[in-house]
């Protein structure tokens, strides 16, 4: 049986099919698509409300991206049905990270805080790159606030707290809400 949908942690989002044997293009969401994505690697979509096993039998690189072909995916339709999909894999088989780094996911739920106790939110998203990604921290009354996720301005990032503190600068918090 499965691990339950919301005990896994992103790892790429399929974009769309790449030729005619059933490949698909993923957008990778982990900083290890070599590993995470190398033949006989297992990872987990949701289709319907059945979370699936798929098998990587092949991977390559095409334009930056993984060009990835699963067990059983053979076909242009087979793999048009996985455009969308989320793949994921369990929380324990995520590689450990140095102390002061963090995944995506980990960041989600925290409350985002100023250095003087302000609220500001909570994460509702990470976007961006890694090096270039930013916190989507849902705001009052249903706005976003949208915080580079830097160290000059992400003071204290604590998840096993639920917790980040902001140094933000005049004007950031107000610009983007």
């Amino acid at each position: 049986m499965p691990p339950a949908w919301g005990d896994m942690a992103v790892v790429g989002r399929v974009a769309r099919t790449h030729g005619l044997r059933g490949d698909v293009l993923v957008d990778a969401e982990t900083d290890f698509p070599d590993e995470r994505f190398a033949p006989g690697r297992v990872v987990f979509a949701e289709r319907g409300r059945d979370v699936v096993p798929l098998r990587v039998a092949r991977m390559r690189w095409h334009v930056g991206r993984p060009r990835v072909g699963f067990d059983g995916v053979d076909s242009v339709a087979a793999a048009a049905a996985l455009a969308g999909c989320e793949l994921r894999v369990p929380a324990s088989e995520l590689t450990p990270l140095p102390a002061g780094v963090h995944y995506r996911h980990d960041l989600v739920g925290c409350a985002v805080v100023t250095v003087d106790d302000r609220a500001v939110g909570r994460v509702v998203r990470v976007e961006g790159a890694a090096g270039a990604s930013r916190l989507v921290v849902q705001g009052d009354a249903g706005r976003e606030v949208l915080i580079p996720l830097v160290a000059e301005l992400c003071v204290v990032v604590d998840p096993g707290a639920g917790r980040i503190v902001v140094a933000p600068p005049e004007g950031l918090l107000e610009l983007n809400g």
